[in-house]
């Protein structure tokens, strides 16, 4: 079994076509093949449903797929050990981010890592927390910012930020004659949510102790969304502090804090415990401190970088 065996059957796993991963690879169709072909009799598996079109794994064979993938990650981590300081602050990023933190942070995020670290490419993506987990664990993407405790103990967790939430409240509603709201007394009826999957959903029930008599569920990640809903519709919701500087002056009005106590997330880089590019995670962690606002950073963010 070699590397490189393992590297010709993750790439036909991604484009489910021998020709096409054996171009990807460098190589031709008939030594890729032969070379997936000794290593199925050598592991006595087949791993490729060659009848399917397009082509898939089998049962086993995605066993196999996921463990090479964990096998090539923790080799690049080998590889990556040997560069000087100077090489680990370059190369690829694959960065995920939950839906209600990519919204704000990812377009200056991008912006910033093009223009103060050009050697730098970065690959973003927008997932649910859970989808976002498993391809951490799995390798397919390098750290992920979302928020936390993940309650995973493979992963490690750096808190960047901390961001308070806001209720937004329709003119309509009785709540918005009060400045501020206690947010364990926070009535559930009127309350529109986001749907199933989404963490800022189950925070939100979390500190309404389970509430469940909302007007509807919007099925979506958009903040924005659910504020024009209740522009429409009155009721309230929930939105965290960094969506406030994108409404209007007239929507800020209906801006009440939660209190006694505050509502807050703690926003964390995560990355896998075996992660190693520091230089990178540095990288990140320094595009982030420039657009936060200082107030929301994490103290230990603000002095030090971080160390693996």
């Amino acid at each position: 079994m070699t590397i490189q065996q393992m590297e010709y059957v993750v790439a036909v796993d991604k484009y489910r076509h021998f020709v096409k991963a054996a171009e990807s690879c460098g190589v031709s169709q008939s030594t890729l093949s032969m070379m997936i072909k000794k290593l199925e009799e050598e592991l006595d598996t087949v791993i490729f449903d060659r009848d399917a079109h397009p082509t898939k794994p089998t049962a086993a064979g995605e066993a196999i797929i996921a463990q090479a993938r964990v096998v090539l990650f923790n080799l690049e981590q080998l590889r990556e050990i040997t560069l000087s300081e100077k090489q680990r602050s370059c190369g690829k990023i694959q960065l995920a981010m939950i839906p209600t933190v990519a919204s704000y942070l990812l377009p200056k995020l991008i912006r910033k890592i093009r223009d103060d670290s050009p050697d730098i490419l970065l690959h973003a993506y927008e997932l649910q927390t859970c989808d976002l987990v498993d391809k951490l664990l799995k390798a397919e993407i390098d750290m992920a910012i979302m928020a936390t405790p993940s309650q995973n103990y493979n992963l490690l967790e750096i808190p960047l930020y901390y961001e308070r939430f806001e209720l937004y409240v329709s003119p309509s509603e009785s709540l918005s004659l009060q400045d501020e709201i206690p947010s364990g007394e926070m009535p559930s009826k009127h309350l529109w949510l986001l749907a199933e999957g989404n963490c800022l959903r189950t925070q939100v029930m979390n500190f309404c102790h389970g509430c469940s008599d909302y007007t509807a569920i919007y099925e979506a990640g958009s903040i924005d969304s659910l504020v024009r809903i209740v522009d429409e519709n009155g009721g309230y919701t929930v939105i965290p502090e960094l969506h406030v500087p994108y409404l209007s002056e007239t929507q800020r009005r209906n801006i009440r804090h939660l209190v006694k106590p505050d509502v807050v997330r703690e926003i964390s880089l995560v990355i896998r415990k075996d992660y190693v590019r520091e230089g990178l995670l540095n990288e990140v962690a320094s595009a982030v401190k420039c657009i936060i606002p200082e107030k929301m950073l994490d103290s230990r963010l603000k002095k030090f970088a971080i160390s693996l």
